[in-house]
């Protein structure tokens, strides 16, 4: 049995803004009908294979359940890191937990937003480093580069591989290149791109954190010793948490171990760490273009349009090398060669405070999720949507009140004293005071249009008085 981790926590600032620090890539739909999140678990379950154990945030945690139910995959653990501290921490804390219901548990850990089309391959790829794992080494899965791409680091092999995709032996890492030496790297034949991906039993990792990364040992042991369940999900200690560096896997123990071995992976790989990327992996026409949502080409070139809204149309006409993707609230265009630089664009809206820089139009929370849809000085318009069997917290507002319209489905509305079911077409009135909740009786998803007036509408203005999900 292979033991899937799934490190679920980054926040994707190069896809903005289709990617940000509230809904980061992993969780959207980029290259087919799934998530980048959902395909990767997929990817990894099956017979051999046990439920993935996911490392996360406190944000994400109800994302993850919501994605994992709607692929038809069952969770192992959650653990839920009270902050992000680089992927050394996560990896350690995964092994250890595994470690204890089984000490020679074989563990796969992977990023949850690389795209591997090929499931299949990529399974016999781990299956042929399985024995290698087995006996001690920490194996790692090195992409057979197709050009010499300066975006990623490279795995130097001991030997050329010899296309049988049995482990080679690594002879070090390296370090992003500039343009020339990729192009030698790529005629030489020895060079991989690191994709991040490792295989290694739990008692091989925590030797090798022992001996190469001794200070991530105690804090992590302890983060664990203390976890907290909650709700399904368990929650590192905080306290022992914050006194971890910020170091990530390779720095903190791969780069330092001697006993690393490479699988060569000649099938499509991705990290799509770039709009370019997601160009790339879209498959672009005989022209170079790509198109996406409610997008239309005329006589442009090596181009990609992308449009995530349906009432929003984009149309490039005559445009060569250009990226244009748009939100409802927000929009890039940018030149292709520039597709790197994107994350610049987030730090120079981050130090304007605007808000598009890190939030998602669509705000997702455990019962469901919700979207401002006109805001004015003294009132706003949302669309609410609460998943079957799902129920916003008991709460009260000082500076609102607010209309409910249910237009698809049924409610369960409290107000003050009375409960009674709101059906299609029918609304309820929540005075300013009134202690309030709604709840979705039905086995299909409610919808329904608030509509708030008063002085003050942020979202900080509840009080909450009872809340399943646990929220202060």
């Amino acid at each position: 049995m292979i033991y899937p981790v799934l490190l679920c926590g980054g926040s994707g600032t190069r896809l903005w803004p289709l990617s940000r620090k509230s809904y980061p890539k992993q969780f959207a739909a980029l290259t087919g009908p799934e998530s980048l999140f959902q395909a990767s678990a997929r990817r990894l379950a099956g017979e051999g294979y046990a439920p993935p154990t996911i490392v996360t945030s406190s944000d994400f945690r109800f994302i993850v359940t919501e994605q994992l139910a709607a692929a038809g995959i069952d969770p192992g653990a959650v653990l839920i890191e009270p902050q992000p501290k680089n992927t050394a921490p996560a990896v350690l804390s995964a092994a250890l937990y595994l470690a204890r219901t089984d000490p020679d548990a074989l563990i796969l850990v992977a990023p949850s937003d690389h795209v591997i089309p090929d499931a299949a391959a990529f399974r016999a790829a781990v299956a042929a480093a399985e024995p290698a794992a087995r006996a001690g080494r920490i194996v790692t899965f090195g992409i057979a580069p197709d050009r010499p791409e300066t975006g990623y680091g490279y795995l130097e092999l001991s030997a050329q591989p010899d296309g049988s995709g049995a482990p080679v032996a690594l002879r070090r890492f390296v370090e992003k290149p500039d343009s020339d030496r990729a192009v030698a790297m790529l005629a030489e034949g020895r060079y991989l791109w690191n994709a991040g991906i490792f295989l290694f039993s739990a008692a091989t990792m925590q030797a090798a954190c022992a001996a190469h990364a001794p200070d991530l040992v105690a804090p992590v042991t302890a983060a664990l010793d203390q976890a907290k369940p909650d709700l399904g999900f368990l929650r590192l200690d905080a306290a022992a948490w914050a006194g971890l560096p910020d170091i990530s896997i390779d720095y903190a123990v791969m780069e330092r171990a001697p006993n690393l071995s490479v699988v060569p992976f000649a099938g499509g790989w991705s990290d799509l760490g770039g709009w370019d990327a997601v160009w790339r992996e879209a498959g672009p026409d005989a022209c170079g273009v790509v198109t996406a949502g409610a997008a239309t080409a005329i006589d442009c070139a090596d181009t990609l349009l992308r449009s995530e809204s349906p009432t929003l149309e984009v149309v490039g006409i005559g445009l060569e090398n250009i990226i244009a993707v748009a939100m409802p609230d927000a929009v890039l265009v940018a030149d292709m060669s520039r597709a790197q630089d994107v994350k610049k664009a987030v730090a120079v809206l981050k130090a304007k405070a605007a808000k598009q820089a890190e939030t998602f139009p669509r705000d997702h929370r455990p019962w469901g999720w919700f979207e401002s849809l006109v805001i004015g000085s003294r009132f706003q318009v949302k669309r609410i949507v609460v998943h079957p069997g799902a129920a916003l917290s008991l709460q009260s507002h000082h500076h609102r009140s607010e209309h409910w319209i249910v237009v698809e489905g049924t409610a369960l509305v409290t107000v003050d004293d009375t409960k009674k079911l709101v059906s299609e077409n029918q609304s309820v009135y929540i005075p300013l005071g009134a202690v309030h909740r709604m709840e979705n009786p039905g086995k299909v998803p409610m919808v329904l249009i608030e509509v708030q007036t008063g002085s003050y509408l942020g979202e900080d203005d509840i009080i909450r008085y009872e809340d399943v999900y646990a929220r202060g």
